[in-house]
């Protein structure tokens, strides 16, 4: 029998990690984690030292400039070892800022365009938010760029960024389940998992009514979780967990099917011109509003981090 990483990619699901990758994502998280090892200095160094050699600029100007120029340079490195396409964040202090987003969107793709790389091998991630919603909606449809919305807790935001045409969303699985346990001070099944439920949920909707933004489930707590959503469109999946899956041979039947989600009876919903009908839905998931909110927070931090970084560099 075939081991279970093997039986999950015959279920149709991509998988995102240290196997034969096809896809990659970056955050101002990781970023800073790789920012502090050694091995990657050289790419940090560069970052630095191209801003020193611009004239004029205040320092916070370019830091902010120092910063675009790493995350690429990683996005950069990681497109070529991967033949698929890598998201890059947008800074998490826009995420309530749309016009922002849009305007910094654009600067990443440019960047991006002058090492050579053509935007449809990058994917845009911004937070969820109504305002990061709206400016997936404007770059998908004014530039043709590809958008991951990320920090997604919710059918309310699945369905908002779903009708704004984004490329594809990445809802936690494992935050959501985390934010349970803590909640009701039990444990959860795999059967049971309320992550598992909300990207079920996510994924029989969009196919019941024929979107095509792709659902890539993400943050996962154990293999439990990423096999009970085999047949889902994309799963990333850390290291540790792929080891998992790659010395098991449990089974791992289909759990999601595109087909059988047609015959559910399933209600649709509309919030693409309904700003307080989202606001209000989304507010009763005190979840996800929680995990909203704590996840933009710890981008948010994490980036802040990274420029003082960047700031004492360019001040040596």
């Amino acid at each position: 029998m075939a081991n279970s990483l093997e039986q999950l990619k015959a279920s149709g699901t991509v998988t995102i990690g240290k196997y034969k990758p096809q896809d990659a994502t970056t955050n101002p998280s990781l970023i800073l984690a790789a920012a502090k090892k050694p091995e990657y200095a050289a790419v940090l160094d560069a970052a630095i030292a191209h801003v020193k050699g611009q004239e004029g600029g205040s320092l916070d100007e370019k830091v902010e400039s120092a910063l675009d120029h790493l995350l690429v340079q990683f996005g950069k490195r990681i497109l070529e070892i991967i033949p698929g396409k890598v998201s890059t964040e947008v800074d998490a202090a826009f995420s309530f800022d749309t016009k922002a987003s849009v305007e910094k969107a654009l600067h990443i793709i440019d960047l991006y365009s002058k090492e050579g790389i053509s935007k449809d091998r990058v994917l845009i991630k911004v937070a969820a938010t109504w305002e990061g919603i709206k400016a997936a909606e404007i770059l998908q449809r004014d530039h043709s760029i590809n958008c991951n919305l990320t920090l997604m807790f919710s059918l309310v935001q699945a369905i908002a960024a779903a009708e704004a045409g984004a490329f594809l969303i990445s809802p936690f699985v494992g935050r959501i389940l985390d934010w349970y346990k803590a909640s009701t001070k039990k444990d959860y099944s795999k059967e049971e998992d309320p992550g598992v439920a909300s990207v079920q949920a996510i994924f029989n909707y969009y196919k019941k009514f024929g979107y095509k933004t792709i659902v890539m489930g993400a943050s996962f707590r154990n293999t439990g979780e990423i096999t009970e959503l085999a047949g889902c469109d994309y799963l990333t999946i850390s290291p540790n967990l792929l080891e998992e899956l790659l010395n098991s041979d449990a089974p791992v039947p289909k759990k999601l099917d595109a087909a059988g989600a047609a015959s559910l009876d399933i209600k649709k919903k509309s919030y693409i011109n309904s700003e307080p009908v989202f606001r209000f839905d989304f507010n009763e998931d005190v979840m996800a509003v929680e995990k909203l909110r704590e996840g933009i927070s710890k981008f948010a931090a994490d980036a802040v981090t990274l420029k003082g970084i960047i700031k004492a560099k360019l001040q040596e």
